[in-house]
């Protein structure tokens, strides 16, 4: 089977992608390339530079199955983008691209969404619960899924995971995600950073695990999988903020203080795994292994900050400096 993974060269793509041809899946990696060159993929991995609001449907040219992780992949609390980039891309690209794929005959599309739709709410939200983003980022995911669970028929099974927040080393790496960037904060300057109130929930899971879950939504039966939401993590990792901190502090192991930062976060959502378990599915990491694993990284240098590790300042950089266009 062949396997196209739009956003293949991303923080989660770079992953999937090298997991997939692992795997002994045929693997096309779509990606844009504004986060920096592709990550040393196996030899047989086939890379594309292209956008998918522009490419064509050739793409698609052997391929059984998509998935779909091309996206600007991060609320922007402080408007530094606006809304119409996510309306551009997360929705519009992603419909787009989807119905090219239907029309070519691609069996399988797996469309990435995120536990953001969720808003702010105040008890466990399952798949079944009602979506109501708060903010550009979810709302055009939100979008995104209902037209394009519209595109599901007989011919072309469509899912839509939701992923809690993301945390891990990557090749491609991010430190603009909670436990990423406290831990970075940490091995830089013994803080961390706790955006108020720090009452707030957020649900959290390994790169790693969220790869391991698109697999296993590629491999499934199509019966279970067709039209259906998945939320993707496990129930004990949602954390208030302020605990989240505690538990990368006390895993880091050395003296530290907590620096407050912001407004009070408008998204707060306690989110319910049980659904994706009935595809045999279970996370393996916790919290400690990112600390641990990315803490090494940066003490030996296998990985750094840069201005391309926070997605939304760099998309911005990108926007004004014409590279991108919104």
């Amino acid at each position: 089977m062949k396997v196209l993974v739009a956003g293949g060269a991303g923080y989660l793509g770079s992953i999937l992608t090298e997991e997939l041809q692992c795997r002994g899946y045929g693997v096309i990696c779509l990606d844009s390339f504004f986060f920096g060159n592709n990550p040393p993929f196996s030899s047989g991995v086939q890379v594309v530079k292209g956008d998918i609001r522009t490419i064509d449907r050739s793409i698609f040219r052997g391929v059984s199955a998509v998935v779909d992780l091309a996206a600007v992949s991060q609320p922007d609390s402080a408007n530094l983008l606006g809304p119409q980039i996510y309306h551009s891309i997360n929705y519009r690209g992603a419909v787009r691209f989807a119905g090219l794929a239907k029309k070519s005959k691609v069996e399988r599309y797996i469309l990435a969404s995120t536990c953001s739709v969720y808003g702010s709410q105040h008890y466990l939200l399952s798949e079944a619960s009602p979506a109501i983003p708060n903010e550009s980022y979810g709302l055009a995911k939100l979008k995104a899924e209902t037209d394009v669970l519209k595109l599901a028929d007989r011919d072309f099974t469509v899912t839509t995971p939701r992923f809690a927040t993301l945390y891990g080393l990557s090749p491609k790496m991010r430190f603009d995600l909670i436990l990423n960037g406290m831990t970075l904060s940490l091995f830089k300057h013994r803080r961390l950073r706790v955006m108020r109130s720090g009452k707030q929930w957020r649900p959290i899971v390994h790169v790693k695990d969220v790869a391991s879950a698109l697999i296993k939504i590629v491999e499934s039966d199509k019966s279970l999988v067709q039209k259906q939401v998945f939320n993707v993590g496990s129930n004990n990792q949602n954390f208030q903020i302020v605990k989240l901190a505690s538990v990368i502090g006390e895993e880091f192991g050395s003296p530290y203080y907590l620096e407050w930062y912001g407004s009070p976060d408008k998204r707060s959502y306690r989110v319910d795994f049980t659904k994706i378990k009935t595809l045999n599915y279970a996370t393996r990491f916790e919290p400690k292994d990112g600390v641990q694993e990315i803490s090494e990284a940066l003490k030996n240098g296998a990985t750094e900050e840069s201005s391309s590790t926070d997605v939304i300042r760099w998309y911005r950089h990108l926007l004004n400096s014409g590279v991108a266009k919104p």
